[in-house]
């Protein structure tokens, strides 16, 4: 008997040229969600925006981003995800040059939401493009590979490019960079990808857009802040509030035919599994990461820039991460790797424990290990989710992971950062206020006093911090040591996507002209 993986069509030159090309805008899309942390003092000494106003600087790229994923996803399987990427690729970049050329910091918060809005599409458009145009499932596997460590190394790439491009141009050069990008994808993209798109889609269910943004949106801003600001009434009220509405958006989308998010997606055993055991990956990656990068800063004492390549040494071993493992699962049961990479990323944040206050090389070895097992994950779950739903399915598939995936990060910062923010309190309670809310003001305050008090005042901060972070890692550590059981009992017995049968046309395919 044949097996029927076997008479999937490999992927050729022109396929892996199409993908090349659709790595493009998911490295700028990852980018700009770091690209601001260089620019802002000399944003801020020209457009002079107010305190509310630099944090939507900040943040209203991410709400955007986050609250139309879904949105995003569900469109481009009906009208082309190839479309939805150009329509994206264009947007994005009017909104570059308008966040690059920005007189205003209204105009600057206007142009972050429409490169979130822009963001949105490009994202889901990718991922699912790549579930199309790789049939063969060892090939696929070996894509999403490549497509989670270019994610993860975008954020990290783009504070240094940020910091390098200051250096030589204005600060509207982190945003003009995207430009040439997004006319190469425009060019490129009509000629190499061909269109997918769900055949029989129905209609497109109005309602659940805002009902989604109302789901998606006030969870994402309370997360944010309780990491910033603790549990205030506020921000667990916006919780309540986005939950809400998320228990109203699954009821309305159980209920209907024209659903966004279809019930089909939910047949196959590994979906509803990837997109909870990813979102918890992403948990401990930006857990991680909101420490991390404090540390090398105002532990260390080390300069922006500085901090930022020291931050891209965990890279070097990310990249070869996610291939490894997807080579691995094509041997043994994917449940067994993706149980390892748990494993290996919670020796990471046992490393990370054993940090003191002048630990570099342990620190940066530390996140390489958690890195290296979190993006192993992250590939494999998604690779799994992809393939397990319905091809004509797939934009939407793909919003669901990259939904879960900022809820995942949005709660590892809160939490995580919540746990390492009471030790530091608890250890300066006795210091001056400011000093004992966050490390920076103890900081600031330490650089006021001076002398021997200031120098005294500061070290007990850095202790105080490295104790949270200790404690913090730890936490992640026991995570992710009962997400390495999960995964062993969610996705053992879930056959490899090599050894299923591979779709002779997985969707509506209008070859590029």
């Amino acid at each position: 008997m044949t097996n029927p993986a076997a008479t999937a069509r490999l992927a050729g030159r022109r396929e892996w040229t199409a993908f090349t090309v659709l790595l493009l805008p998911l490295l700028l899309v990852s980018m700009d969600v770091s690209v601001l942390y260089f620019a802002i003092p000399a944003i801020t000494r020209e457009l002079d925006p107010s305190a509310t106003q630099q944090l939507w600087i900040f943040d209203s790229y991410a709400f955007a981003l986050s609250g139309l994923l879904i949105t995003m996803g569900s469109l481009g399987d009906r009208i082309g995800r190839r479309k939805l990427l150009l329509i994206g690729a264009t947007a994005f970049g009017l909104a570059s040059i308008g966040a690059g050329y920005a007189t205003s910091a209204e105009m600057l918060i206007a142009a972050r939401v429409l490169l979130g809005i822009g963001g949105a599409t490009l994202m889901p458009s990718t991922l699912a493009l790549v579930r199309n145009l790789f049939q063969d499932a060892k090939q696929r596997g070996k894509a999403i590979a490549i497509w989670s460590g270019a994610m993860t190394g975008g954020i990290a790439l783009g504070s240094v490019l940020s910091g390098v491009m200051l250096n030589h141009f204005h600060w509207g050069s982190v945003f003009l960079i995207n430009v040439p990008a997004m006319l190469l994808l425009l060019i490129l993209v009509p000629v190499l990808v061909p269109e997918f798109k769900d055949p029989a889609p129905g209609r497109f269910d109005l309602l659940s857009v805002p009902l989604s943004m109302a789901a998606v949106l006030p969870v994402v801003y309370g997360l944010k802040e309780i990491a910033a600001e603790g549990f205030e009434p506020l921000y667990l009220g916006c919780l309540a509030v986005g939950l809400a509405f998320g228990y109203v958006f699954v009821r309305r989308q159980r209920t209907r035919e024209d659903a966004m998010v279809g019930r089909a997606l939910f047949r196959g055993r590994g979906f509803g599994a990837g997109i909870g055991l990813n979102t918890i990956a992403a948990f401990a990656m930006m857990g991680s990461a909101y420490f991390t990068t404090q540390y090398l800063q105002s532990v260390l004492g080390m300069g922006t820039l500085e901090a930022a390549l020291w931050s891209l040494a965990p890279s070097v071993v990310i990249g070869a991460a996610a291939p490894v493992s997807a080579a691995l699962a094509q041997k043994v049961d994917r449940a067994y790797v993706i149980s390892g990479g748990f494993l290996v990323a919670a020796a990471g944040f046992a490393l990370v424990a054993l940090v003191g206050t002048d630990s570099l090389w342990l620190l940066l070895t530390g996140a390489g290990v958690l890195a290296s097992g979190i993006v192993s994950v992250m590939s494999l779950v998604s690779d799994t989710a992809l393939s397990s739903a319905p091809a004509e399915k797939a934009g939407s598939a793909a919003s669901l992971l990259e939904t879960g995936q900022e809820f995942g990060g949005a709660l590892g910062m809160a939490l995580l950062g919540s746990l390492g923010t009471a030790v530091y309190r608890a250890d300066m309670a006795g210091a001056a206020p400011a000093a004992r809310e966050t490390l920076g003001g103890a900081v600031a305050t330490a650089q006021q006093a001076g002398g021997e008090a200031g120098g005294q005042l500061l070290a007990l901060a850095r202790e105080a911090f490295v104790h949270g972070m200790q404690y913090a890692a730890w936490g992640g550590a026991v995570l992710l040591l009962g997400a390495a059981g999960l995964a062993l009992t969610l996705m053992r017995g879930i056959k490899s996507p090599a050894t299923a049968a591979a779709e002779p046309a997985p969707a509506v395919a209008v070859p590029a002209r």
